[in-house]
């Protein structure tokens, strides 16, 4: 066999392969909304039945779904469209890793239906770019391997949303970091006018997030949970985590100390927030002198030979001179 029979058949056995697999997902789905259309029609014949039969004083009262509250049918509706038992498979655990939906939260995007779009998109641009480069080698605008061609295509189809999700995550990473001095600052100023730490906290997350746009929305989020029931530890862990910073990491374990122990936290604030000054001005520092060794080879390789020209031209020019009179 040819080389080019050899990766038409590996194509083939590849899309044969995708398509068993397709085959799989979609009787797969196809079985849960089944059951659930199943367990639907149980539970609306067990309503039904209630509702003929009337209630009595001393019978209980009915638990409340979302098919009897009109405020919860949107979202169960809206849960229930998305596949989200994909990602727990074992495909989707191998396309979309725990490292993958992390850079996910730290895009701050919606974490399922952004983990089910980042798996569609891997699937789709893993399999459309090798296609396209194999016509293009077919046609012969890309005069390489076929093989070679395709492997490379899939492999950057594969990574390239990856790469963009880290590009996004390292900027957001950045504002974090920004953001960080302005918001030990308003704590500071919220505790110094009598609010507590939960009321502090309200207050930035709700009235502040056109300063604090990656903070606050965290915020919102730890506070969501503490009123869920979630101790201020549990609440605050996400945001001590998530974003791989030390010096946020530490504020959390502040303000975590003094919700479990109480005291005040005024001169802590301002010892964190002058420790924080000092290592943004160190890093500052560090930057500026990065950017003097880069300076120094832009300057030698276009300053210096001008420099040379123009002071020793007129010397060169008096040498040739000379010599060629000599010569004469």
């Amino acid at each position: 066999m040819t080389a080019d029979q050899l990766t038409v058949l590996s194509i083939s056995l590849f899309a044969l392969g995708l398509l068993i697999a397709a085959g799989l997902l979609v009787l797969r789905e196809v079985q849960r909304a089944r059951s659930g259309q199943t367990i639907g029609r149980a539970i609306q014949r067990g309503l039904a039945s209630q509702k003929s039969e009337g209630w009595r004083p001393g019978n209980k009262a009915p638990v409340r779904t979302s098919t009897d509250d009109p405020s919860l049918m949107g979202t169960s509706t809206a849960a229930q469209e998305l596949p989200a038992h994909w990602l727990q498979s074992g495909i989707g655990r191998a396309l979309v890793a725990d490292e993958d939906r992390r850079l996910i939260d730290q895009c701050g995007f919606e974490s399922v239906r952004a983990q089910l779009g980042f798996l569609v998109i891997r699937i789709v641009l893993a399999l459309a770019l090798p296609a396209l480069g194999y016509i293009a080698v077919q046609t012969g605008t890309i005069k390489l391997n076929a093989a070679l061609v395709m492997a490379f295509a899939c492999i950057l189809g594969f990574m390239s949303p990856k790469w963009v999700l880290g590009r996004i995550a390292a900027g957001r990473r950045e504002q974090v970091a920004g953001e960080l001095p302005l918001f030990v600052d308003l704590l500071r100023l919220l505790q110094g006018v009598g609010l507590s730490l939960d009321q502090s906290l309200q207050i930035m997350a709700d009235d502040f997030g056109h300063v604090l746009r990656i903070l606050a929305k965290e915020l919102s989020i730890a506070n969501r949970q503490y009123s869920q029931g979630r101790t201020r530890e549990h609440s605050l862990q996400r945001l001590a985590s998530l974003h791989d910073n030390e010096n946020l990491a530490g504020l959390v374990a502040l303000l975590i100390q003094v919700d479990r122990h109480g005291g005040a936290v005024q001169e802590p604030l301002h010892q964190f927030s002058e420790r924080l000054r000092e290592s943004r001005r160190s890093e500052l520092k560090g930057r500026i002198g990065k950017i003097t060794v880069k300076m120094t080879g832009v300057m030698v390789t276009t300053l210096l030979p001008a420099l040379i020209i123009v002071t020793a031209g007129p010397g060169f020019l008096a040498v040739i001179r000379s010599l060629g009179a000599m010569s004469k």
